[in-house]
């Protein structure tokens, strides 16, 4: 039945063969390295449309390794066709990238025939990303908070500051401003991993403080949590 398959497509049973591996290989590599990067990812630029592109760009990379393989003139005017091709989504984050760059390997040793190896190589570097994961490498000790305080009557300088310096890394102020009746003030705080988990006990000290009408903590990142 395949012997017919492939005359009926006119194309040699080994090749055919050869096309079919190479194609199921890159895709599902693309697939495992999809989900590992679905379940390891972090912050708030998540986009679903890019695992879709993880596990398509692998096999697209596979047929063009096949169809340039051993001819010079076909993979000149590839690459002066694709020229006219400009990515104009930004990677957000350069873990992303990292991402682009092993599939497009895989692509190129599913295209090549180097299956054992693209096999060993994907298992080797999904362990380094699973740990690195687990032991959150690369994470700062500290994180960096901007709390806003909003109060009324006489402004709370000293009070505001011992309550705030006794649960912070370090603390200052970026601005204030003092109205008639009311007053506002920005603080930049640095918190330790221990003292992120009693932010709620920090504004519950500084909410019961006599005069203080509203309290906000802000985390400036752009990609939370890190």
């Amino acid at each position: 039945m395949w012997r017919e398959f492939t005359e009926l497509l006119l194309i040699p049973g080994d090749v055919a063969l050869n096309l079919f591996v190479s194609l199921t290989l890159a895709f599902v590599v693309s697939l495992g390295i999809a989900l590992l990067y679905r379940n390891t990812h972090r912050g708030l630029n998540y986009e679903h449309s890019f695992l879709n592109t993880l596990v398509l760009l692998a096999p697209i990379v596979t047929l063009v390794m096949l169809f340039i393989r051993g001819d010079l003139v076909l993979s000149l005017g590839l690459v002066g066709s694709l020229s006219i091709i400009r990515f104009r989504t930004p990677i957000k984050d350069t873990r992303d990238m990292v991402y682009l760059f092993w599939v497009i390997a895989v692509g190129l040793g599913c295209g090549t025939n180097n299956w054992a190896l693209v096999i060993i190589s994907t298992i080797f570097l999904a362990i380094a990303v699973s740990l690195l994961y687990i032991f959150e490498y690369g994470r700062p000790r500290h994180s960096d908070f901007v709390m806003v305080i909003s109060g009324e009557s006489q402004y709370l300088a000293v009070e505001l500051e011992s309550i705030i310096r006794r649960q912070t890394m370090t603390a200052r102020v970026r601005s204030h401003e003092i109205h008639d009746e009311s007053w506002e003030v920005i603080f930049e705080l640095r918190l330790s991993r221990s003292q992120e988990k009693e932010t709620a006990t920090l504004l519950k000290n500084i909410q019961s403080t006599k005069g203080v009408t509203r309290v906000s903590l802000l985390a400036p990142q752009l990609a939370l949590p890190i």
